[in-house]
């Protein structure tokens, strides 16, 4: 049995074309191979020899998205102090995932395909269930109304971001203020 490692070409080009797809398919979820090959400055035969056909691209789109929001889970902290605070760093650190988040607000991809191996949806449940626990959440709101809350704010907040009507800063200002009105005890 032979196990073809990764080089280093082979990996910086699987995330060119991986970063291209995300981007091109925020801007038009129809995009085609060729399209997404041109901005990954790579032949459409070289694309193919990494992702076939659509779905093994759409596929592994899906998984990096699934990757990406384990490391955000990470970087908010997720599992840290009360559950608002926790939340509002989910926030913060979800700007930050970019044209991934026009994918999930599409439903290019679904946050349910991402899987919850890195834990992302198991950490905010864990979170909102600690805010409801420790007080800082309202207790009036079930954990669906809460966890959509946050969405619903976290897609007003990027799409004046993708705008840019509105400075970036505000924007982060503007959500943690809503979120935290809104979700808090």
């Amino acid at each position: 049995m032979t196990v073809e490692l990764e080089t280093g070409t082979r990996i910086r080009t699987r995330k060119a074309i991986l970063d291209a797809a995300v981007r091109v398919l925020a801007q038009e979820p129809g995009a085609s191979l060729g399209q997404i090959a041109d901005a990954a400055d790579v032949g459409r035969t070289t694309l193919h020899r990494y992702f076939p056909d659509r779905a093994d691209l759409l596929a592994a789109v899906t998984q990096e998205a699934g990757h990406r929001l384990g490391e955000a889970a990470v970087r908010a902290r997720l599992d840290e102090g009360p559950g608002l605070d926790a939340l509002l760093r989910a926030c913060q650190t979800c700007l930050t995932l970019g044209d991934l988040l026009t994918l999930l607000f599409t439903e290019t991809i679904s946050l349910e395909a991402c899987g919850d191996e890195d834990g992302f949806s198991r950490a905010l449940d864990d979170a909102i269930a600690r805010g409801l626990a420790d007080g800082t959440l309202d207790p009036r709101l079930s954990p669906a109304w809460l966890q959509g809350t946050l969405w619903s704010s976290l897609y007003l907040a990027w799409s004046e971001l993708r705008e840019g009507t509105t400075p970036p800063h505000d924007v982060v200002g503007q959500l943690l203020l809503t979120v935290r009105k809104a979700l808090s005890a």
